[in-house]
């Protein structure tokens, strides 16, 4: 029986760990796009939107909905205390002048050298654009990427070259999947923590690229089951 690993929204409870008190933040689709629920109570974050917001709060409850308040994906969503609205040409000038700390993006494939492929796969059906991913991956002063450890099918998602078409090139610094926290750093990829009940050794089998560790490897911070 294979071992159970986390799921996107522990994945996305791990990421929500990595934002410091304060940080201006922008959240791309799918697991980045469940952080906001998952940061903790002492912590302000000052969550970007592409179409004009800064200081988003967690999606709306359900029956409080104000669909003129929405996000980049066009949920309804809540703001904080001191949230602005302003034009979506401004929004585009705060990630391209790297106004932003940090952007969590999900990913395709991530390369050791930090390359990011996450907007099409070759051959796939109804693919869509790039979009602002390419703007966001270059523009924030750290990038995340979520995402499973491993494709639908068994195929590694973290090589050492991306086989997808790429979306910036050297720009991950943080990867955080269902099996493990790893950094890009100049000497490779270095594993930071483990899911719980995984090792190093397990982990390394579903990477293309040499991981770097020593000693003991932490487990990964999830509270919730």
């Amino acid at each position: 029986m294979s071992k159970q690993r986390l799921t996107r929204e522990q994945i996305a409870e791990r990421a929500a760990l990595e934002l410091p008190d304060g940080a201006y933040v922008n959240l791309g689709w799918g697991i980045p796009n469940l952080i906001a629920t998952y940061v903790p109570k002492h912590v302000t974050i000052y969550f970007h939107s592409e179409n004009g917001i800064l200081g988003m709060g967690p999606r709306a409850p359900q029956g409080q909905e104000d669909f003129d308040l929405v996000d980049a994906m066009k949920a309804p969503v809540t703001l904080i205390p001191g949230a602005a609205y302003f034009s979506q040409v401004d929004a585009h000038v705060m990630t391209r002048g790297g106004h932003l700390d940090i952007c969590v993006l999900g990913g395709l494939q991530v390369s050791e050298k930090g390359d990011l492929a996450n907007w099409r796969v070759p051959g796939a059906k109804g693919a869509g654009g790039i979009g602002g991913a390419m703007d966001i991956s270059v523009g924030a002063q750290r990038l995340i990427v979520t995402m499973e450890h491993t494709a639908k099918d068994g195929l590694r998602k973290i090589v050492k070259t991306c086989t997808y078409p790429l979306t910036a090139i050297e720009c991950v610094n943080t990867i955080i999947t269902d099996l493990a926290v790893i950094d890009v750093t100049p000497e490779g990829l270095v594993l930071r923590e483990v899911a719980p009940g995984f090792t190093p050794e397990e982990v390394q089998e579903f990477t293309e690229p040499k991981l770097r560790y020593s000693g003991k490897v932490p487990e990964m911070a999830i509270k919730r089951p």
